[in-house]
């Protein structure tokens, strides 16, 4: 039997996690159903947990197997599709790629609240001196990583990657509360996420 894979996803315009774990499944190029969930119906969270012991997507189906959480489910594609690049291939750039991956996975909680994930565009984000902080940081990340494979590819470790994924609802979150870089590196990363097939896909059949 063939192996059959599903993502239970919540709404394209509201949940940034279940677009992570869709990015990398298309990247990987599997065949896949999905079977998104209303987030905001009132029996939400029962649907959910039907799939997901945490009650929280995405879920990932492979067969008989349940994977909850979006780094969770990166892994274990990464561990089914070694050759795929969800990793960078050097063990030091593998490395690193975790501690950013990680990083956004567990932090970044003042852009969360000030931001939170939306397609829409023109919207207004309440300004702090937290989300100052984590604004610079993402972009001292993505500046850093870019510079470094500058000569390998538009992306953070030069060809797409599960950091890629991870920052990709930035970028939209950036797009849609009109927040635009100083810097010319980081506009450049920006623009190559919004222009990504993926990306775009998810954004258009929203």
């Amino acid at each position: 039997m063939a192996d059959k894979f599903t993502l239970v996803l919540g709404d394209r315009q509201l949940s940034s996690w279940s677009l992570r774990a869709w990015l990398m499944a298309k990247y990987i190029d599997i065949d896949f159903e999905t079977k998104f969930i209303n987030l905001s119906a009132p029996l939400a969270k029962e649907e959910i947990l039907r799939y997901s012991p945490s009650g929280k997507v995405p879920a990932l189906i492979h067969n008989d197997l349940i994977i909850w959480d979006s780094l969770a489910i990166a892994e274990y594609f990464n561990e089914l599709f070694p050759t795929s690049g969800l990793f960078p291939r050097d063990i030091n750039s593998r490395a690193i790629a975790r501690s950013v991956i990680s990083e956004m996975h567990s932090g970044f909680q003042a852009i969360r609240s000030s931001m939170p994930f939306s397609l829409n565009s023109g919207l207004s984000f309440i300004d702090s001196n937290q989300l100052r902080l984590e604004i610079k940081r993402v972009e001292e990340i993505w500046l850093d990583l870019r510079i470094k494979a500058a000569d390998s590819g538009e992306y953070l470790f030069g060809e797409f990657g599960i950091a890629d994924a991870m920052f990709a609802p930035v970028v939209l979150r950036f797009k849609a509360y009109g927040y635009q870089s100083q810097n010319e590196i980081v506009t450049e990363y920006c623009n190559t996420i919004l222009n990504n097939q993926f990306v775009k896909e998810w954004c258009i059949n929203n």
